[in-house]
């Protein structure tokens, strides 16, 4: 991940569910150009915003077990209204199914009561090691540096986080 979307996780309830915020903000480079008269977040990142709250569900319930989540498919997403600077983006993610590599997750996003963003997400989810033993310290790095990430992300008033 190059980049955290997220500005914090408010809950958590492990094998189940998670909600996120992204706080958009007038400041943010890409709204110069998304656009310059009626700036708004951009799909793609209401969608990135989703991944990375799913890929934080599946992290925290599995108490870090892969290095690497990413999405293998995006399913019938679809986008109701635009998210203006000056607003908070909260999205639900909760897992519908999953198995040893890959995990089916329901997504919404809202504005306050409105609907932004909904479809349903398939993260797959593996280790460096499993294909070349030789990077097995890869993946601990990379778990370290989500582990510390997860200080930063978790709010102070979210349930208690504790992997299932």
């Amino acid at each position: 991940m190059r980049f955290w979307l997220l500005d914090s996780i408010r809950s958590y309830e492990p094998g189940v569910r998670l909600t996120a915020v992204k706080n958009v903000a007038l400041t943010e480079e890409y709204l110069a150009d998304h656009f310059p008269e009626f700036p708004v977040l951009p799909g793609v990142f209401m969608l990135e915003g989703a991944t990375q709250s799913a890929a934080w569900l599946l992290r925290l319930s599995e108490d870090y077990a892969h290095s690497i989540i990413l999405l293998k498919e995006a399913k019938n997403v679809k986008y109701a209204s635009f998210v203006t600077p000056g607003h908070t983006l909260t999205i639900d993610v909760s897992i519908i199914k999953r198995d040893d590599r890959f995990a089916t997750l329901k997504v919404a996003g809202r504005v306050g009561d409105r609907l932004t963003l909904s479809g349903r997400l398939v993260l797959e989810r593996y280790n460096l090691a499993d294909h070349d033993p030789t990077q097995g310290e890869i993946d601990q790095q990379i778990k370290a540096r989500f582990r510390l990430a997860q200080k930063v992300l978790v709010s102070s008033d979210a349930m208690t986080i504790t992997p299932a």
